[in-house]
């Protein structure tokens, strides 16, 4: 199984539309597919009825933004019914003051000296009401000031850079109250990606599971291969399911294209299994 359960599109911060991920997905030797946009449902349509038409299996996503003790950690819905309502208005409830923070980050690099980063991160996004870091990362690669994304979010946009501003997100009970309400898995996206002490790992562990979550990320293209056998070991530990996806935002960004991580370790159970 060729399982793919963590990527986006133009509907959030990706660089092709749906069916245009899709097709790369398959072209990629996806056999599962689920388009997992920012706090947005609004690519799902298009995403089942493509992944449908190549013969792909497919599972509506959604990737959530939480705070908890004070820094971004991001929930992955899977399977979740798109219709559901009161996931739809938890959705809208945690978009709104994107807009806002991404003036406020445009204030911020102008005042170190990166004149027009609003404007020019606006030309990345089709939703003024969507944007993100990664809009801004890729202008700023667009106008020279960095070599690759990455490289934008450890110099300007990383927590603590000039050009990094917070957001208060939603809670990590909301968020997984809303997945669960809408028949959905709540699985925590790239664990290896929040810097977190030991000690705040297990709590954040602790009260997931207490919050009814049952799954994390442990071969993801937000992970290095250190950090693929660091998650596969927590997942033992905790017993954890574990799910695969690559987190393609678009070519030549991230470690990893759509289909192309290695398989999960063979003694851990995948969380597609309760669906396929």
């Amino acid at each position: 199984m060729n399982a793919d359960l963590h990527c986006h599109s133009t509907v959030s911060d990706g660089q092709f539309a749906p069916a245009e991920v899709a097709a790369r997905a398959h072209a990629n030797g996806v056999t599962l597919w689920s388009l997992t946009d920012h706090d947005q449902l609004g690519g799902q349509e298009e995403a089942k009825k493509a992944a449908e038409a190549l013969g792909m299996g497919y599972l509506p996503g959604v990737e959530i933004s939480v705070t908890w003790a004070s820094r971004t950690v991001h929930i992955v819905g899977m399977n979740v019914d798109p219709a559901n309502e009161a996931l739809l208005c938890g959705l809208e409830a945690t978009r709104n003051g994107r807009a806002a923070r991404g003036v406020a980050i445009g204030e911020a690099l102008g005042a170190v000296g990166i004149p027009n980063c609003y404007e020019g991160a606006l030309r990345y996004t089709d939703d003024p009401d969507m944007i993100s870091r990664t809009h801004f990362a890729r202008y700023l690669v667009e106008a020279g000031y960095a070599q690759s994304t990455s490289e934008v979010f450890a110099r300007y946009l990383g927590d603590g850079k000039p050009g990094f501003v917070g957001h208060r997100w939603a809670k990590l009970a909301d968020a997984i109250g809303w997945i669960r309400g809408a028949g959905g898995e709540p699985i925590i996206a790239h664990p290896g990606r929040y810097d977190y002490t030991p000690v705040e790992f297990a709590a954040l562990f602790d009260e997931f599971i207490q919050l009814g979550g049952h799954a994390i990320e442990v071969v993801t293209g937000s992970h290095t291969p250190d950090q693929y056998r660091e998650y596969a070991d927590v997942a033992r530990r905790y017993g954890f399911e574990a799910s695969r996806g690559s987190d393609f935002h678009g070519a030549g960004e991230g470690r990893v294209d759509l289909g192309r991580l290695p398989p999960l370790p063979d003694d851990l159970t995948p969380v597609w299994e309760r669906w396929v």
